[in-house]
Parts: C-alpha cells; sequence; structure tokens
C-alpha cells in the first residue's frame, strides 16, 4: 500500500507529543550530545510504529517504499522538526550492505536488531596513516581457530563511544597491500581488546572517536563477502551513504537559510546578495537530487558539503563581531547555533570522503579520465 505524505505528517504529528515534543530540532552534526538516551527512546518508538528502514524491503523488515515514498518521508521528518537520528550508519549503510552481500545467517542476526534500534553500529574504516585513502588500511586481524583476532587503531570514528558493533576493514592476508587482501569484519565493541577514547572537537564536543583493537576478537563467520574481498563490499557501504536521506538534510539546511536571511541586515546588499545566491545553491542541489534519484553520491557530497561550509562563514558575517564572542570553550553548549555551524561545518568537506578523494572518484569513474599515480 502507497504511504502519502498527509500519512506521514498525521503520524508525526500525532506522536511528536508528550515526552517527545521537547526533542524537536535537536541532535544531528556536532550536536549528537543533546538528548541521546531520549533520541533513542524515541527512535524505538519509531520502530514499534514501522518507520525505521522504511526504504528496506518488506522481507527484511522494511515497508519497501518507492522513491518517490522515501523522499516524502525524509523530507517530512525533517519539516516536522523531529530529532536527528540515532542509528543512521546501522538503518542506511550496514542494513542495506548485508542485504544486498551478507549471508542468510547475518541478515537474521543482525537485521532484525537493527530495525528496532536494539544494537548501534559505528563505521571502522579511517585510520591515522589512512583516512580517505582507504587502500592504505594497516589495521590486521587473523584467524585464530574460529576466531578474527584485530590489532590495530580506527580513527574519526562517529558515535563509537555508544555503538555495540563496528563494521570494520582490516588486512587479512599478510603481506598485502593495496586494495587486495582487506576483509569487512563485523566486531563487537563492548568486550575486553577494544579502547574507545573520545576525540574533543573545535565545538568542544565528541561525537568522533579513536578506536584501538589490541587483541579483540569477533567470530570467524561474521565477514562480509569473502576474506581478502573487503574492498567492495566497503565500496558498496560508501555508495549507500548519501542517498536519498540527503533530501531530508537539505530542509535542514533550508531552515537554516531562511533563519539566517531573518537576522541578516537588509540594507547590505553585498550581503543579500550572497544570501540570494545560496538560496539559488540550494535549489540546484535539490534539483539535482531529485533528478540523478541518489544515484551520484559523489558529486551530492561535493554540493553540500561545499554549501554548508559556506554558510557557516555567512553566518559569521551576518553577524559581525558578536560572532566573536564565546561564554567559555569548555563546553558545546557555550556556542550559539550559528557559531557551531561555523566550526563544525569546517569538516562537512573532509568527513565522508574529502572534497578531494570526490573530484577523484568523479574524475576517474564518471569522467573516465586516467587513475591519478599513487606512489
Amino acid at each position: 500500500m502507497a504511504v502519502t505524505r498527509s500519512e506521514i505528517r498525521r503520524w508525526l504529528a500525532e506522536h511528536l507529543v508528550g515526552r517527545f515534543a521537547g526533542l524537536k530540532g535537536l541532535g544531528g552534526p556536532g550536536r549528537e550530545h543533546e538528548a541521546f538516551e531520549q533520541r533513542l527512546e524515541w527512535e524505538r518508538h519509531l520502530a514499534a510504529h514501522g518507520w525505521t528502514c522504511p526504504a528496506w524491503p518488506v522481507e527484511h523488515g522494511g515497508r519497501g517504499l518507492t522513491f518517490d515514498e522515501q523522499v516524502a518521508f525524509h523530507e517530512e521528518y525533517a519539516l516536522a522538526d523531529a530529532p536527528a537520528r540515532v542509528n543512521h550508519l546501522g538503518e542506511n549503510l550496514l542494513g542495506p550492505t548485508l542485504i544486498d552481500l551478507g549471508t542468510p545467517e547475518q541478515k537474521a542476526r543482525f537485521l532484525p536488531k537493527i530495525r528496532a534500534v536494539e544494537e548501534l553500529w559505528c563505521q571502522g574504516y579511517s585510520e591515522p596513516g589512512a583516512g580517505s585513502d582507504l587502500a592504505s588500511v594497516s589495521t590486521s586481524a587473523r584467524l585464530v581457530d574460529d576466531e578474527w583476532v584485530i590489532t590495530g587503531q580506527k580513527v574519526w570514528t562517529s558515535l563509537a563511544h555508544v555503538a555495540d558493533w563496528c563494521f570494520v576493514l582490516a588486512r587479512t592476508t599478510p603481506g598485502s597491500v593495496g586494495h587486495k587482501g582487506l576483509s569487512y569484519l563485523l566486531v563487537p565493541m563492548r568486550q575486553p581488546g577494544v579502547e574507545v577514547r573520545p576525540i574533543r572537537q573545535l565545538t568542544g564536543t565528541s561525537e568522533f572517536n579513536e578506536v584501538f583493537f589490541d587483541g579483540a576478537r569477533t567470530s570467524a563467520d561474521l565477514v562480509v563477502g569473502e576474506p581478502g574481498g573487503g574492498w567492495a563490499v566497503a565500496m558498496a557501504t560508501l555508495a549507500y551513504e548519501r542517498g536519498v536521506s540527503t533530501l531530508g538534510q537539505q530542509v535542514g539546511f533550508r531552515r537554516e537559510l531562511e533563519d539566517l536571511v531573518a537576522l541578516a541586515d537588509p540594507e547590505d546588499v553585498v550581503l543579500q546578495e550572497q544570501l540570494a545566491r545560496a538560496a539559488v545553491e540550494l535549489s540546484v542541489m535539490r534539483s539535482h537530487a531529485l533528478r540523478t534519484r541518489g544515484s551520484d553520491p559523489s558529486v551530492s557530497k561535493l554540493l553540500w558539503a561545499g554549501w554548508h561550509r559556506r554558510l557557516g562563514e555567512l553566518a559569521m558575517r551576518v553577524r559581525g563581531g558578536e560572532s566573536m564572542i564565546v561564554k567559555s570553550t569548555t563546553s558545546g553548549d557555550d556556542l550559539d547555533r550559528w557559531q557551531r555551524l561555523f566550526l563544525f561545518s569546517r569538516a562537512d568537506t573532509i568527513y565522508g570522503g574529502s572534497d578531494e578523494i570526490q573530484r577523484n572518484i568523479i574524475a576517474e569513474r564518471v569522467l573516465g579520465l586516467p587513475r591519478e599515480a599513487r606512489g
């Protein structure tokens, strides 16, 4: 049965009340510390009513929504100012990866708990010496009897401090280099041999983490795809990362822009021109996302990341000298929304694949240009 915007809007209006009413607008990048436990409760409420994993096939617990229905859901969710989701990595990255590439046993074990928001996930890709260049991963894993034993370090791991599991890209073929010899492992976080150290950010908050694996273990059957074939699995996961949900993200961007326009001096011609340009660029982003139907993730990432970073800079110009004043630097709550936007959006063009990496992908995979020489 088709899902309509009015149905989604009505459900949100009826349920985002009472103990959940105060969650409106909370959470999101740079603000994941806001009412985390309450947002987790809200997301489990969504799950109980069938509103988590709406894009998943029905046979795997989802609603099997069409592209247009997914757009409607994400946009209406954002228009309702509903709180930022806490299980993005499980629902939108690992879940689709397991649906396409996991074994029947892996799907039966993990998908129901992701849909019910009973287990939270993080992503173990980047390392101190392998940021956007994942082919340089050095974290290793070796089979000992019936378990993988993992040693190494990951960094910039979002929400690792609250995660139950991590999907880890590790080198399982000794002596291998580059894309070869990597495996995609599912690793429990709450065990001896796993240490999580929060990274304090410019905003004073700590949603990114370092993760150290020192003899951590996971079952031999918890490798997605073939051992040594993890690169293809990891790339499949990244392809899901910037799908249709970015259209909901753009609703939030428009709200930020409209609020900033309301603060700006209407007599400042240069500032008004810059705000008008931002509005046009945002409309172009939406048109591109709808036209490509989420199939052009690198271009989409370049567009939104650069736009949002420029919006943060524009917010500082709108607020003038006041933008430089903070109460202290000990807590993210000391910053107002525009200061937090400016500081955290500096990372937009880096995390999830830097602008430089996105341009390489577009050049090589879309335009067919020669691969960049890598020493």
